[in-house]
C-alpha cells in the first residue's frame, strides 16, 4: 500500500482543528489511535512519530526521517497533556455557555420568525439612532467651528495690536486648538470627537 499523503499542516497524521489547535492520530486499517491536540503542527508531528516508532512504523511513513531511534523519537515529542478536576471544570463551564448561546440563538430565530413586526420597529429604531447620532455629532463640529474661528478672530486681534474681549486665563483661548476635522463614520460613537 502506498504511504498516506500528508495534510494541509504539512506532517503526516496531523490535522489543523478549526479552533486552531493540530490534532494528531495513527490509523492503520480500521484502528484510530487519538495522540491528542497539541497548540503547534510540529508538537502533533513529534507525538506522532514517537507513537510511530513504539508501534514499529518504518522511518519511510515518519514526519522526521533524521531521528534514528525511539528514544530521540520520545525526548523531541512533547509531554503528554494532563486534565486536572480545574481543566475538566473549565471545559464543563464553556460546554454550557456554549449551550446556552446556542439555545438563545434558536429562541431568537424563533421570535424573529413569529414577530416580524418587532424585527422591524428593531431596526427602524437603531435606524433613528444612527441618525440622531449623526447629526449631533456634526451639530458638536459645527460650534466646535465656531468657538475656534472666534478664538483665531481674538488671537488676531491681539496680534495686530488690539484688545481682545477674552481675558488672559480665559479657557476660551484653549479652542483655537480644537480639531475641526469633517471626517465622520456611521459606527462612531462621538468618543473621540475632541482629539486631533
Amino acid at each position: 500500500m502506498p504511504p498516506r499523503r500528508r495534510s494541509a499542516s504539512g506532517y503526516r497524521g496531523v490535522r489543523q482543528r478549526p479552533n486552531g489547535g493540530f490534532y494528531a492520530e495513527i490509523r492503520s486499517g480500521d484502528l484510530r489511535l487519538s495522540l491528542g491536540t497539541y497548540d503547534t503542527a510540529h508538537e502533533a508531528a513529534h507525538a506522532f512519530d514517537a507513537a510511530a516508532w513504539r508501534l514499529g512504523r518504518p522511518r519511510l511513513q515518519m514526519n522526521f526521517p533524521d531521528v534514528h531511534t525511539l528514544q530521540q523519537a520520545l525526548d523531541l515529542a512533547p509531554p503528554p497533556r494532563l486534565n486536572s478536576a480545574q481543566d475538566r471544570a473549565e471545559h464543563t463551564a464553556l460546554q454550557r455557555r456554549l449551550l446556552v448561546a446556542q439555545e438563545d440563538e434558536r429562541v431568537m430565530a424563533e421570535w424573529r420568525r413569529r414577530h416580524p413586526e418587532d424585527v422591524a420597529y428593531e431596526q427602524e429604531y437603531w435606524e433613528r439612532r444612527r441618525e440622531e447620532n449623526t447629526r449631533r455629532r456634526r451639530e458638536e463640529r459645527l460650534d466646535r467651528r465656531r468657538w475656534k474661528a472666534l478664538a483665531c478672530a481674538q488671537a488676531d486681534l491681539v496680534n495686530a495690536g488690539g484688545r481682545s474681549f477674552f481675558t488672559e486665563e480665559d479657557e476660551r483661548w484653549f479652542d483655537i486648538w480644537l480639531s475641526t476635522c469633517d471626517d465622520t463614520n456611521d459606527d462612531d460613537d462621538g468618543a473621540d470627537d475632541w482629539s486631533d
